[in-house]
């Protein structure tokens, strides 16, 4: 039963659905990622940030959000993935995780999907030279794959740590 939406004017997610879970989809070059709806405080515009010294590349910077001190990743860069062009579809994904706030540069925002737990497979096995343990999934939605991410692991992660000194 889906009883949820991505509210276009506000970019807030207005409730909760029963079975499964619901994922706002973003795309990041010419993949589709998903990360759990109710990690997402909200959606902005990208914006400038303040630079942080010595901050690692893929961390942007800083912005001010209603008096917090928000830390800016840009995932393309976590991700190894190249740095992009901000055009007006390149948004930030504010996320509340771990008790703190951080902004997620991505390339566009694509949808709100509810998928049931079965609709998400486990994702194929590596050698160690491959970090998967950010990833939860895969979902094939219509004829696109979604990678599921376990956005919460991501940014606690180690390398993440120095986010709360940019905070």
């Amino acid at each position: 039963m889906e009883a949820t939406q991505l509210n276009p004017a506000t970019h807030e997610s207005t409730a909760i659905v029963a079975g499964g879970k619901e994922y706002l989809t973003f795309t990041l070059g010419s993949e589709e990622y998903g990360i759990d709806i109710l990690k997402v405080q909200e959606i902005r515009r990208y914006e400038k940030v303040t630079h942080i010294v010595n901050a690692p590349e893929f961390i942007r910077g800083v912005i001010n959000l209603r008096g917090v001190i928000v830390p800016i990743i840009d995932m393309r860069l976590k991700f190894n993935l190249g740095s992009a062009e901000f055009t007006p579809l390149t948004v930030v994904v504010i996320l509340n995780v771990a008790g703190r706030v951080v902004g997620a540069i991505v390339d566009s925002v694509s949808d709100v999907v509810h998928l049931s737990h079965d609709a998400i497979k486990p994702p194929p096995q590596f050698s160690s030279a491959l970090a998967v343990e950010f990833i939860e999934g895969l979902a094939s939605i219509d004829e696109r794959m979604v990678i599921i991410m376990d956005i919460e692991a991501l940014m606690t992660g180690q390398d993440m740590a120095l986010v709360d000194q940019a905070a």
